[in-house]
Order: C-alpha cells, then structure tokens, then sequence
C-alpha cells in the first residue's frame, strides 16, 4: 500500500544558456535536442539509478509546437535511451513550467504513487518566440477581462514602477548590474560550471563547436551603460535590456526521489521538498505574483519570510525582484538574495528556468550547512506566481568555513 513519504531533490544539472538569435549559439540546434542532452547528463551523472525504474518524465515547454512539441516527456525520455516502458508528459505553466514539473511529479512522489521522477522544463525562443502561434481568444479584449498590454511581460513591469514609485529606476539599474558582477564571480569561483552540460554545437559556416558557458552575461556593465540604455516598452520608461532577462535558449532537468528510493540506490539527495503554492494576481501586474504564492508557500510550511535563508528569485524584470523583496522588508542588496546572480545575467529561457533556481540553491546549500530553509520563486505571465520550500540535508546550524 502507497504511503506519505518526503520529496527530495536528488540532482539537477542544465545545459548552458544561448542568445535566441540566428547568431546564437543554439541557432542551428533542436529544441528537443536541448532537453536530451540534458536528461542524458543528469542520468550519467547518477549511474546508480537504473533507467527502468523511472516513473515518469515531465518536460514543461511554454511554445509546444514543432521541436518543442509532440508530449516532449515522452520524446526527450525515447531519444535519451531511457526504456519504452518510462512514460512521460509535457507541462505548460509558461514561465513557471518546469518549476509545475518539479511540484508535480514531486506531489505524485510525496504520496507513495512514484518512487522516482524526472522534470524540467525547456525553452528555444529563438526558434519559437514568446507568444508565436498563439490565438487569445477576443473575449479578453471585448469583455475587458484583461488589458491587451498585459501579454507584453515588459510593459508590466513598467506598470510595476508606476504602482511603486519608490523602486526607481536607479535602484533597478543597480540590481541588474550586481546580477551581471555576481553571475561573473560564481564562474570565476567555480559555482555554476560542474551543473553545466556540454552541448555540441554547429555554426551557420558549418564549423562545430561545443557550448561550455552561459552566452550572454555582460560583466562589465556599469551604472552609466545602464542610465543611457533604451526604454523599449515605453517612451520614458524604466525598464531596459540591462533590467530585464534577455531573451534566451536552454534547458533544465531534475531527479525526485522518494525516502525508500534514496535508501534504495543510496542516493544522496540535495534538498527536501518543505511545501508549494501558486497564485494569480492581476495579470497587467503579473511581477507580483511570487508574493501571494510565497505567503501560501510559508504558511502550508509553517515558517515565517525569517526562516529563509537562501533566496533563489527569478530575475524576469530587477523591478519585479525589489517589489518582493519590498513586501517582505528585505533590502535590495541582502546577502541572502541571488549570491549567485540570477536570470538579468544568464538568460530566462521561460519553462526551463524553475529549475535553475533549484540547481542553484542546492549548490549553495551544500556549502552553507547554517542555512535550514531556502526558497525558489518566480512571477509568470497572465498573472501568476509559484514558490516552492526547501530544507537543506546538510544542515548543521553551524556556519561553514570559507574556501
């Protein structure tokens, strides 16, 4: 008979993110193939799980046509060798999709239906832009339901600064450049590299190459590049390219595990599941959306925003960012907050980005055993926000030495 278990985190590894451009690194390489790779590395990496014992494969995907369609759980699980007998699903919660995989297939766990889980998520805006083949339905225009500038994520954020006129575009320019210095310095510390996946790679000219790191960081950007940028969602605005997360292609991946599984294969996970929530605000202010969904979040865990800490926030817009951190009395440069950088710097390839955070934050973790709790959260389109809980296994209450 199934039974209540805790959802741990096993492992996550991505491949590196690329420009979406017909220049970028990804430009002659398949959606579909992104995520392969990656489900292949994460597999390699953990070669004491055997293939066949896989429950499912949850690949989220928010344009799911072409490469990036066909139930992509199904395909990336066929195309990785993993046996006929792994099924899988695609997931679709536009920016929050493999982050709704993670808790997914992390819930079927939790009650004893799976013992082990893949998700993740991936994104090839390059091929397949943000709102490509789409048809909303004229309701939402004729009845008023929602402001036809609500499916542009960037007038939002404008929208963001008007309602918070106290969160400047100063202190935006600010946020956006420590995200480019602090992406910068977990490269050259080492951070980021050993979750990376290497991704062949061929160029227009025909040449091969391999992808190694994420492609579009800027590190030496300053405040004055940022004061003279372009406001490209309104005259006068606030929001720039250098405040907001570029366009871009990538994937992610994860492994679930439940207690009896980790005891099983003699798995060593990475964090514990705590708890989950999302919400919906108005979609013309979707940036807000990671605050409702972290209260639900802390409230089904019985914690406090004091418990936390380790922040991993995805930096769709730095105004989005400081209107949670506003909320919850946290200053714009806590230490606590992205200590790695975030999405301004390595790109936001939509679906595949929840599990980055989660990647991030279990590194982070095993490195600081005085941390307890940590906590992945993200804004996503039409209106909503996800957060999810983790407790961190190393755990010791004790601060760890610096290397």
């Amino acid at each position: 008979m199934a039974q209540l278990t805790d959802v741990h985190f096993v492992d996550g590894v991505r491949t590196p993110f690329g420009r979406a451009s017909d220049k970028g690194m990804y430009a002659n390489t398949r959606a579909d193939d992104l995520i392969v790779k990656a489900l292949i590395g994460l597999m390699e990496r953990n070669g004491n799980v055997p293939a066949d014992r896989i429950d499912d494969v949850a690949i989220a995907a928010t344009s799911q046509t072409g490469d990036q369609g066909l139930t992509l759980g199904r395909t990336a699980a066929i195309l990785a060798g993993l046996p006929q007998t792994v099924p899988g699903l695609a997931i679709e919660r536009m920016c929050a999709g493999a982050m709704t995989a993670v808790t997914t297939m992390g819930a079927s766990v939790g009650v004893g239906m799976y013992d082990l889980a893949i998700a993740g998520g991936v994104e090839h805006m390059g091929r397949h832009p943000i709102g490509s083949n789409v048809d909303p339905n004229p309701r939402f225009v004729a009845e008023r339901l929602v402001d036809p500038e609500a499916l542009n994520m960037g007038v939002t954020a404008e929208r963001l600064h008007d309602r918070f006129p106290h969160l400047t575009k100063e202190r935006a320019d600010r946020f956006g450049m420590l995200s480019q210095q602090k992406v910068q310095a977990a490269y050259e510390a080492g951070h980021v590299q050993p979750d990376l996946v290497p991704v062949a790679i061929a160029g227009a000219d025909g040449a091969y190459g391999l992808a190694t790191e994420d492609e579009g960081r800027r590190p030496e950007t300053t405040m004055a590049d940022l004061a003279g940028l372009k406001t490209p969602f309104r005259p006068h605005g606030r929001v720039t390219a250098g405040t907001s997360s570029p366009l871009t292609d990538g994937a992610t991946v994860s492994m679930l595990a439940g207690s009896d599984a980790v005891k099983e294969f003699g798995l060593e996970p990475k964090m514990r599941m705590v708890s989950f929530a999302y919400s919906g605000v108005q979609p013309e202010v979707m940036g807000i959306g990671p605050i409702p969904s972290t209260e639900k979040a802390l409230a089904k865990a019985g914690l406090s925003i004091d418990d936390i800490g380790l922040f991993e926030l995805n930096e769709a817009f730095a105004v989005q960012v400081l209107s949670f951190l506003d909320h919850f009395g946290i200053e714009d440069d806590d230490p606590r907050v992205n200590p790695w950088g975030g999405a301004i710097a390595v790109g936001h390839p939509l679906a595949a980005s929840g599990v980055r955070l989660m990647i991030q934050l279990a590194a982070q973790f095993a490195e600081r055993p005085d941390v307890r709790y940590g906590l992945t959260a993200m804004c996503v389109g039409l209106g909503q926000g996800g957060s999810v809980i983790w407790e961190n296994p190393h755990y010791t209450g004790k601060k760890a030495k610096r290397k």
